[in-house]
This record gives structure tokens, C-alpha cells and sequence, in this order.
């Protein structure tokens, strides 16, 4: 075996994986599961297991800005910088690089295209991701990460990824919890928050904990709660685990795993410290050092031997699925486990491959579909803890400055960048897309909902903004069946590299057509009345809203979070040009002069409502601009209303109301409760 750690990676990167051929790449199993196995019914409580598989360092964008039908590069309406260019066009120096294919790069350098496997990873820590996040405005990637921050993935290049996405249901707006690196991030998928290093004012949000001699966290995870309730849950992970195990940062497992090692001769601080030393070894001494720890464990009491044996106890080498596989046959698969591959297949530029990983997600896929009966009860939620330093153009929301314990160092700690997470279960199936905003911390949420345990540590602000990716699931029965190959070897290493912007740039194009949209809980609305120099923003529908401000009307962007009805006063100038997010691609566009007319817009369901608070007749042309052809001219005497009913494209709009000096642009969709499709 060779080790491959944070801390010394070598050239091993490639243990599996390779180019995939044409037809399906999920095994033969999984697609007779889907296709044989009755959806149980029941709801929720039909779930009596789920499996989490946390894998590392790659953007939604970087991954999946080209697939049909998800918020991708053919996002209609990114979000503009101030000077009004798009986010996909980031600012480097004078010039601007675009995202472009990693192939075209590798193709541009006289790469053989097996080489898109071996990037380099980018800077990913606090600092370098805080300021690509550049105060709200998104536009800091290229000098924080250089210009390979902007490269992407094909389908051709990850055609697993692409097919579990297009088989079952995929999340456009899962964000990972913090600007920065993949300790903190781990910290909330395991506990629901990152606190302070230890004896520190400082926060927890880089991987100092990947210290030897790191103290341990003192806060509770949120395996000890399950521990503590008598649900049962595992960390499946080899001695190689990349330090992805964030639970043996804590105390608890620290004491224990120093209690261990006490009966080991050879001096060790810490249990990763010891397996990370397993692999250099000779034979003899490393049976030796085994069997003094397997003594240091059976001198444990029977809870401390409990919380060691689930939550830091490490498995040889290739031994991962095979215990995942073994608890299966044995009718022991606890009811949460999560996880830990090696670094090799991990997934993280510099460590791993995409491809290398794809094997090890078919052969999980595999182990929980052979078995028909843990197939039917069984969710697995494929997720990643952060971006590395790859590019994602969607803005995360930010908590307001009263959410005190969500800023550090006068910045927001999250949500981070947009990271993939697909949902492989029963309920599933279909190629569906969730656009409810989600973090890691909505994970915890949903096992909360299933197990009935609850994780204090999870902030009110996190709890109003995500979702418990319920949302994702489907409970009705109704499923779309999936055609058979399996990955093959990686390709042989090389030297990791970085991806090169091309000279002549353009827009990636993203796959034709739209995909089935699982329902949402959102309902945003805005309106906005100019009065007395100020903008009068009323925002709505219990979610959270960022304000852009393209004409100084604010320092940088605000953002709300909004209940039933929220005011929001924005002073203007003598023009004024601002624009409203909300979620699932909600826009509320407003520009106009301090002297143009007083009249309110606002789409309540496929209502829309033109009120004249002005005392002058305005004449105001609505019209649709994407979904319909619609135009119509509306004269609004002062102090006058009137209500449109508007035409939807299953549930989709974008429509502008305009007049002189006053430009008001609505877009997004109106949820029914029903499943629909995408934009």
C-alpha cells in the first residue's frame, strides 16, 4: 500500500478508474433494483438507513455547469457585477477570463485528453475564499485563485457523475458551509457548526485540527447525540482517510484514543497518527504495533470501546466497501453511516481523480443495490464538503451582522460556494432537480426529521435559510427507470497541473433542455415605491433575499431575510438601479430616476397588480420577455390600480413593465406544490 495524505501526497493518485465507454455506467444491480424493487410507502419513516458520502474539493459549476437543465452557464440571469458585466466574465487586472473546458486546455497544451484527471488543486482556504467572494459581488476568483479557478468538467470527461445526476435527483443549490478548506466545512456536516480552536478566540475555519497536536474541539458532535439517544450509526474509513474523519478532532475521541495508545510501545499523539505511520512498517512491526493497539482498545470500557469502535476505528487497506457490503449481508447496516475513502478516491484535485472516484461510488452504488431489501429502505446522499478553488457563479446567501456567531474576522462564515450533492434512494428516481437552498448543515436536519434527534448547534439563521432536503424526495411512488458498463483503470499518473485559460474566449454552452423540478416551499415577492428619495422595498415569502445596489444606493450588497413581509428602505440619488435576488432564480430588477412615476409592481401567483400612487396618468408597457409573446399597454390614472392575470410557462415568467424613466423586470417561477420542470 502506499500512503497518500494531506500531508505527503504522492504520485498514487491512480488506484482505480478510467475512461468510461459508451452506455451506462451504474451497475447492472442498481438498475435491477429500480427496476424490481416496490417503492415502499410510508413517507419518511420508509427510510431505515442512510448512508452519507462526503467526497472533496469540486464546485457545482466546475462540475456540472454544462448539464441540461440545472442553474448552469446557461443561467439567464446571472448575477452583474457593478460595473454591469456578467459574474461569468471575472475581472483579471484589464483583462477577464470566462470558464472554460478543462479538455480545450488540456487539447491547447498538447495534453493527451487523459490528462483532464490530474489537475492540481487551487488555493481553498479562508482568505483566498473570502475574498473571491469579494464582499457579496462574487467577482474576486481569478486574482484569489488564479485562472484555473475557471475551468470545467464535460460530460464526456465525468460520465458517471453526469448519469447518477440524470438518474435520480440532483441539488443545484446546495452551498458548503463556510468560505474555506475542508475541516471547517466537515465540522458543520458532522456537527452542525465550527467553533473555536482550542484556548482561542480564533474560529475554526481552517484545518489546524490536522495538527498532532491539536488540543481537540470541545463542542458536541452530533454522532455522540445519536449515541447518546440509542440510534444506531457508523464511520466506515481505512487507515488512509485523508484526515476527512472530522469527528476524531474531538475530545471525546482524543481521551479515548490516548487511553489507546498507552499499551503502544512506539510513542504516538494521536490514533491517525499511529495509522498514518502503519503503511511505512516493515511487516513485523507493524503486526507488532496492531496488536499492542488491539490491546490498548480491550482495555476501554464497554462505551468508550462504543464511540472508538464507530467513530475513529480504522479498517486495512481496500477494506472499505467490503465492511459496507458485510454489514449489509449481516442485517447490522446501522441506521446513519458515513463514508471516509482514501485519498486516492477522494475526488480532490491533487490527490485523486474524478474517474477514480466514480469506481468507488459504483461499487457502493453496487453493495447497497445487490441487496434488495437495503435497497428499498436506503437513502445516500453523495454530496462535497467544499470547492477547492473552483469557480461557482451562484451567490450564496449571507447572514445578517445580528447573526453575531455566523461572522469571523468581519466576514460571513458562509453559506460558501455551490458544491454537487445527488440523492441515490427509491424515492429518488427520475432526473429530477431540487433548487431548495441547502448546506451541510441541512444534512444533520434531515436525519433530525428521521431520527428524531435534534443538533443544537445549529444556528436559527442556517435553520431559516436552508432546507432539510425532504424537498428532494419523492414519497408518491412515482419513479422513471434508467442501460450496463462500469468504469474502467485510470490512466497512468502524471505531474499534476493547472489548466490554462485559452486566448479566444466564449461562454460554455450548456446542454439543450430542461429537466423535471421537484416542488418548492418558496413564494418570494417584491415590490418597491419611490418616495421622498428613497426606494421603499417590501420583500416576502419567508426566504432570503440579496439587494444589489449598481448606483451607489448602498456600500456593498444587502441582504434579508425575509418573514411574511419585510420593509427595507434604500436611499436614492437622481437615477437609481438595483436588482433583487431571491431563490430559485427569484430577480426583481428596478431602475428609474428620483422624478419617475410612484407606481408599485408585484406578481402575487400569476396576478399581476400595477398600482399608480402618483398622481399623474402613466402609461406602462408590460411585456413578456422569455416565456410568451405577450405585450400590453396599460394607462394607470393617479392613485389608480389595476391587476393583470400573466400567463405562465408551467409556472416560469419574465416579464418588464416599463414607462419613462421607471423599469421594473420580474422573473422566476410560481410554485403550485406540484412537481414542474426547470427554467
Amino acid at each position: 500500500m502506499v500512503e497518500i495524505s494531506r500531508r505527503r501526497l504522492l504520485s498514487a493518485a491512480a488506484a482505480t478508474g478510467g475512461a468510461a465507454a459508451a452506455g451506462s455506467l451504474l451497475p447492472a444491480s442498481l438498475h435491477e433494483a429500480i427496476a424490481s424493487t416496490p417503492v415502499r410507502p410510508g413517507g419518511l419513516q420508509a427510510i431505515e438507513h442512510v448512508v452519507v458520502l462526503m467526497q472533496e474539493n469540486r464546485s457545482f459549476d466546475h462540475y456540472y455547469g454544462t448539464l441540461r437543465g440545472v442553474r448552469g452557464f446557461g443561467d439567464h440571469d446571472p448575477l452583474r457585477q457593478p460595473d454591469g458585466r456578467s459574474v461569468f466574465r471575472q475581472p483579471a487586472g484589464a483583462a477577464e477570463v470566462l470558464p472554460f473546458s478543462v479538455r480545450r486546455a488540456a487539447e491547447l497544451a498538447d495534453r493527451p485528453s487523459s490528462d483532464v484527471q490530474y489537475l492540481g488543486d487551487l488555493p481553498h482556504g479562508w482568505t483566498d475564499a473570502s475574498a473571491a467572494w469579494a464582499r457579496g459581488w462574487n467577482n474576486g476568483w481569478v486574482p484569489a485563485k488564479s485562472g484555473a479557478t475557471m475551468t470545467h468538467y464535460e460530460r464526456q470527461d465525468i460520465p458517471l457523475q453526469y448519469e447518477l445526476a440524470e438518474t435520480f435527483t440532483l441539488l443545484d443549490a446546495y452551498h458548503c458551509s463556510v468560505h474555506g478548506s475542508t475541516n471547517p466545512n466537515r465540522n458543520f456536516l458532522w456537527s452542525g457548526t465550527t467553533g473555536h480552536e482550542p484556548g482561542s478566540t480564533a474560529r475554526a475555519v481552517t484545518n489546524a485540527a490536522y495538527s498532532y497536536d491539536h488540543a481537540g474541539y470541545d463542542w458536541t458532535t452530533y454522532p455522540e447525540r445519536l449515541q447518546a439517544a440509542g440510534v444506531s450509526w457508523q464511520i466506515y474509513q481505512e487507515w488512509d482517510n485523508f484526515t476527512d474523519n472530522a469527528v476524531e478532532y474531538f475530545l471525546p475521541f482524543k481521551r479515548i484514543g490516548r487511553k489507546i495508545l498507552s499499551h503502544v510501545e512506539r510513542p504516538f499523539r494521536t490514533t491517525e497518527e499511529f495509522y498514518d505511520a502503519l503503511s511505512g512498517m516493515s511487516a513485523t512491526d507493524r503486526a507488532a504495533a496492531l496488536a499492542q493497539f488491539a490491546a490498548g482498545r480491550a482495555a476501554l470500557t464497554p462505551s468508550e470501546r462504543t464511540l472508538f469502535d464507530r467513530g475513529a476505528y480504522r479498517s486495512e487497506p481496500d477494506t472499505l466497501v467490503a465492511r459496507l457490503r458485510a454489514d449489509i449481508a449481516a442485517r447490522r447496516l446501522p441506521r446513519v453511516s458515513w463514508l471516509v475513502p482514501t485519498a486516492a478516491l477522494s475526488e480532490h484535485p491533487g490527490a485523486s481523480t474524478p474517474v477514480g472516484s466514480a469506481n468507488l461510488v459504483h461499487q457502493v452504488l453496487d453493495a447497497i443495490a445487490s441487496d434488495r431489501e437495503t435497497w428499498s429502505k436506503t437513502a445516500l446522499f453523495i454530496n462535497f464538503d467544499e470547492n477547492d478553488g473552483y469557480f461557482d457563479h451562484v451567490p450564496a446567501p449571507v447572514p445578517p451582522a445580528a447573526a453575531a456567531a455566523e461572522w469571523y474576522d468581519g466576514k460571513p462564515m458562509g453559506l460558501g460556494p455551490r458544491v454537487p450533492m445527488t440523492v441515490v434512494s427509491p424515492w429518488t428516481v427520475g432526473g429530477n432537480v431540487c433548487s431548495e437552498v441547502a448546506d451541510h448543515t441541512s444534512v444533520i436536519r434531515f436525519l433530525e426529521r428521521w431520527t428524531g434527534v435534534r443538533e443544537p448547534n445549529i444556528s436559527e439563521w442556517r435553520r431559516t435559510v436552508c432546507g432539510d432536503l425532504t424537498s428532494a424526495f419523492d414519497f408518491s411512488g412515482a419513479r422513471r427507470a434508467p442501460e450496463l458498463n462500469q468504469p474502467g483503470a485510470v490512466p497512468a499518473p502524471i505531474s499534476r497541473w493547472r489548466p490554462t485559460p485559452p486566448e479566444t474566449q466564449a461562454l460554455p454552452e450548456q446542454e439543450p433542455g430542461r429537466r423535471p423540478a421537484r416542488a418548492l416551499p418558496y413564494r418570494p415577492w417584491a415590490s418597491a415605491l419611490l418616495s421622498d428619495g428613497e426606494l421603499a422595498l417590501t420583500l416576502g415569502g419567508n426566504c432570503h433575499f440579496a439587494v444589489y445596489p449598481y448606483r451607489g444606493e448602498l456600500p456593498e450588497p444587502l441582504h434579508v431575510d425575509a418573514g411574511a413581509r419585510t420593509a427595507v428602505r434604500v436611499p436614492v440619488g437622481g437615477a437609481y438601479e438595483l436588482a433583487v435576488q431571491g431563490p430559485n432564480r427569484f430577480w426583481y430588477e428596478l431602475s428609474g430616476t428620483a422624478t419617475g412615476p410612484a407606481v408599485d409592481v408585484v406578481l402575487r401567483g400569476t396576478t399581476l397588480e400595477l398600482v399608480n400612487h402618483g398622481r399623474a396618468t402613466v402609461t406602462l408597457e408590460v411585456t413578456a420577455l422569455r416565456y410568451g409573446r405577450r405585450s400590453t399597454k396599460v394607462v394607470l390614472r393617479g392613485g389608480r390600480s389595476r391587476s393583470l392575470d400573466w400567463a405562465t410557462d408551467r409556472g416560469w415568467y419574465d416579464l418588464e413593465v416599463t414607462a419613462p424613466d421607471f423599469r421594473r423586470r420580474l422573473t422566476g417561477r410560481v410554485e403550485d406544490g406540484r412537481p414542474g420542470v426547470t427554467a
